[in-house]
């Protein structure tokens, strides 16, 4: 009998928002991305602001201001791991967030950034598979709470 019980990744990502406009951004490999990233493993027993904040600081530079409200999706996402070529599976906790003020600078990892409008953006022409279902949910809660 095999294990029926599978292995993720966690990870902690950020809906950042900005005058009603959602921030993303693509990856050096092409794929768009929301802020945040996986958690390492010296961080089992630090609170998970402090691993938003040293995300949000690598991907987007130490003067950007923002605050992180509650999770308000859950995403469950496979890919291909860029350095063993190998599928992993990530489990992710989207915290809401706004940007205060600062400037972005965003890493070297990443290549192009977007503050896209949430009422008219399409998720399905950036994102796909579990990015994609999280940021749809995401939307539709935005979207059903402007009406």
């Amino acid at each position: 009998m095999t294990d029926p019980k599978d292995l993720y990744y966690v990870a902690v990502k950020v809906l950042l928002e900005h005058e009603g406009k959602l921030f993303v951004f693509k990856d050096k490999f092409g794929d768009w991305d929301l802020p945040g990233g996986r958690i390492r493993k010296d961080e089992f027993d630090a609170p998970l602001d402090k691993i938003i904040k040293r995300k949000m600081s690598e991907e987007l530079g130490d003067s950007v201001r923002y605050e992180i409200g509650k999770p308000v999706v859950f995403f469950r996402q496979e890919r291909t791991e860029a350095s063993s070529g190998q599928p992993v599976r990530i489990f992710a906790v989207g915290y809401e967030g706004r940007l205060l003020g600062g400037e972005m600078k965003l890493s070297e990892l990443h290549t192009q950034s977007e503050w896209v409008d949430i009422a008219t953006f399409e998720p399905a022409q950036y994102f796909t598979g579990g990015w994609l279902k999280g940021v749809q949910e995401f939307l539709e809660v935005r979207r059903s709470a402007t009406i």
